[in-house]
């Protein structure tokens, strides 16, 4: 066993006094074995202990250690002894005896690499030396705790295995770094812990640890010493993942957002069910509808459930709400086994003040900016992480990779983007201050992001980064040395705002906003974009997908379905929030499962069977996906019929005939014998109608196989002749 060994040694009392009063931030230096001459002194301090006596692990024989000074510090001078390895014993006052390896006998785990890297902000593994880690050290096993606390006085590793007394296990501060670190050797595998740290002010208070793998149940929020063990099955998958990752943008993706916790619940009186127990049933789920990617809202540590997980304590623990991390990790597991990709929504921008959180970590504002003016979220009420510092940078870019790394998640939704763009996201003038060159950039958040995606896709290429970004900041999807942001996705809120205020007009009225039908095709190719319904539409009295749709009970379903149908053969690709593919009546609500019962009623059923037949046909013909972000792959028909308030345009794919027409009427007018134009002379058959009875539509679609005829139409040379529903969607394809 390799342990520290001090040079030429006499007790400092000043330090045994600092070591007594728990604002020690060496106690390496006084505690443990030290050499004295051709003698060596064991120091040992248990607050409340009685007798303390040390055993000779090599010669077995016991020493009895004296405490003439100070209440609880033990001290021995061994004469005539070099190599010596011991175990303490220590009887309690009340009665009680502990025994263990003394913590205070081994030489630093970190390595200065790690520390340089980490100062720098590029040790992109920081979480498998930050944090709490079983180890075996020198032969023994034990637990290495470590956090980042550089302008506190004291840091102690607290739990209830030494109760929760900051003055046993003080930690040690390493030189250069900031960084305090102890072994403590013995079994502590599922104990909770936090770090008691005292600030340069004297204020003593808990913390939990940033890089900590999980946590209890909320309310309670100590941190919880785990491995992060499991066998993956997974390599097919992530091979196939990583290889092909380049023609993502070519391939159907079709998303269904979750949150675990209220998308179905368990009939046995507990909260929750497990990740491992909801997988079978969220996959079985998504693959009857067809989806073949699953977006979890925030499922990091977070405590107030409100939130929805966008308000992170934990950023590298999954929420203990539904199990351990093994269980979310053979959660993963299960879907890529069933063909389904994960994607994890993750929130960079912002944390809240939560006591234990990382809020003013070591008594200084720390994880966040000590500007006044850039320190807090005006909306939110939360802190601003401080992306200037490299070590906060380090955190969040590690976090990213380690969900990857870890859990194998296979994309990365970053919420609020726009936030962590400007400097003066909802700030009025005078509250917000402009960076060096006098702009509303946060330049140190730019560079944070590039660097991100730029490590991500070197380590995990098949990994998506995704942006939800409110704004039209420019090249989000372009790589980064074209002078991009290198996300490869962005949620196209415009299309979504736009499509919804259309969508929530009386027919009569549409017309008049027709603009809002087809302009997202002005920029459709300006990014690489998300189509996306999500739950931020379905919350905060906004209504779900069925309550915004006009008219009555049967009008608001065929207005649903024409909304489903003309977003599933838009360019982009696809996400829509759990329970709107059956049309749940009430609005999101994260303290009650989605209302299955709903299935009792044929319009709801007769939805969810449109939805499937819909994504079927998203996931089947190449012309839907194949060339979504390229400009050849859409063209109009005629987007000018405002009037009717209908419009018609081709999806093309890399063969000629996967080309497919699309008619969309927003109007509950039915019309016959219209003319659509044809891009080439044949038989053209309705392979898709959301008017077709089986749907809960009246059955006018087109039953027979068109023949094209000759005619100029829309400046085309063929037409045929169609009936057009009303508030529907029609597909045609060659035959």
């Amino acid at each position: 066993m390799k342990r520290e060994r001090k040079a030429v040694f006499a007790i400092n009392w000043m330090e045994v006094e600092a070591l007594t009063q728990a604002r020690h931030d060496n106690p390496h230096h006084i505690l443990g074995i030290h050499e004295c001459i051709d003698d060596v002194y064991v120091n040992v301090y248990i607050p409340d202990a009685k007798v303390v006596k040390i055993k000779d692990l090599t010669g077995n024989k016991l020493y009895n250690l004296v405490s003439d000074r100070v209440p609880g510090f033990f001290s021995i001078c061994i004469k005539d002894k070099k190599e010596f390895e011991y175990e303490v014993r220590a009887k309690m006052n009340d009665g009680k005896e502990r025994r263990f390896i003394d913590p205070y006998t081994f030489e630093p785990v970190i390595d200065p690499i790690d520390i340089s890297k980490f100062n720098e902000g590029i040790h992109y593994e920081i979480y498998k030396k930050l944090g709490s880690h079983t180890m075996t050290v020198d032969g023994v096993e034990g637990t290495l705790f470590a956090v980042w606390a550089p302008n506190a006085d004291r840091v102690s590793v607290v739990g209830n295995f030494n109760g929760w007394d900051g003055r046993v296990h003080p930690m040690r501060k390493l030189d250069y770094s900031g960084i305090f670190e102890l072994f403590i050797p013995g079994d502590l595998s599922e104990e909770i812990y936090k770090y008691e740290i005292r600030s340069k002010s004297g204020e003593v208070f808990m913390k939990s640890d940033p890089y900590g793998f999980s946590s209890e149940v909320r309310p309670a929020n100590a941190t919880r010493v785990v491995s992060l063990d499991h066998t993956w099955k997974d390599s097919a998958w992530i091979k196939n993942r990583d290889e092909s990752e380049a023609s993502v943008a070519s391939k159907p993706m079709n998303i269904y957002e979750v949150h675990l916790g209220s998308w179905k619940r368990p009939e046995d009186g507990r909260e929750f069910y497990n990740y491992k127990e909801i997988a079978p049933r969220l996959s079985a789920y998504m693959k009857e509808a067809g989806y073949n990617y699953v977006e979890l809202m925030p499922i990091m540590e977070h405590p107030y459930d409100p939130s929805w997980g966008y308000q992170v304590t934990g950023y590298y623990a999954p929420t203990s709400r539904y199990g351990k991390p093994s269980d979310f990790m053979a959660f993963v597991d299960h879907m890529h086994s069933e063909g389904i990709g994960v994607i994890i929504d993750w929130v960079p921008a912002h944390f809240p003040k939560d006591e234990h959180g990382l809020g003013r970590f070591d008594g200084t504002d720390l994880y966040e900016s000590s500007d006044p003016l850039r320190r807090e979220h005006p909306h939110w009420g939360t802190l601003i992480f401080d992306y200037s510092k490299n070590e906060v940078r380090n955190f969040l870019v590690a976090n990213a990779l380690y969900w990857a790394d870890m859990y194998h998640v296979d994309g990365i939704r970053m919420d609020a983007v726009a936030s962590m763009l400007y400097l003066d996201y909802g700030r009025q003038g005078g509250e917000w201050r402009p960076n060096e060159f006098g702009g509303n950039e946060n330049l140190e958040a730019i560079a944070f992001i590039k660097e991100l995606n730029t490590v991500m896709k070197e380590k995990f290429p098949g990994v998506l980064m995704i942006a939800e970004e409110s704004t039209a900041w420019p090249m989000l999807t372009h790589s980064v040395k074209d002078g991009g942001l290198g996300f490869d996705l962005k949620w196209n809120m415009g299309w979504m705002n736009d499509f919804l205020s259309y969508m929530k007009l009386d027919p009569l009225y549409r017309k008049y906003n027709h603009n809002d039908l087809t302009f997202s095709m002005v920029y459709a190719y300006s990014e690489n974009f998300v189509l996306v319904l999500s739950h931020d539409e379905v919350v905060h009295e906004k209504c779900s997908m069925i309550g915004k749709m006009p008219g009555g009970y049967e009008d608001k379903f065929s207005n649903l379905r024409t909304a489903y149908g003309f977003m599933m053969t838009h360019p982009g690709k696809k996400l829509l929030f759990m329970g709107q593919e059956f049309a749940v009546m009430k609005e999101f609500n994260e303290s009650s499962e989605l209302d299955w019962s709903l299935f009792e009623f044929d319009a709801h059923s007769f939805l969810f069977d449109y939805v499937k037949d819909l994504n079927k046909l998203y996931m089947t013909e190449p012309a839907l996906s194949e060339l979504d972000t390229d400009p050849s792959g859409f063209k109009w028909i005629a987007m000018n019929s405002a009037n009717e308030s209908i419009i018609s345009f081709e999806r093309r794919g890399k063969s000629e005939e996967d080309t497919l027409l699309i008619v969309c009427n927003f109007t509950p007018i039915v019309h016959k014998n219209y003319k659509l134009a044809v891009p080439t002379a044949g038989k053209w058959k309705e392979i898709f109608s959301s008017d077709n009875p089986k749907y809960g539509g009246d059955g006018n679609n087109n039953k027979v196989v068109k023949q094209s005829k000759a005619g100029k139409v829309d400046d085309r040379k063929n037409y045929v002749s169609i009936t057009v529903p009303g508030l529907s969607i029609s597909v045609f394809k060659k035959r």
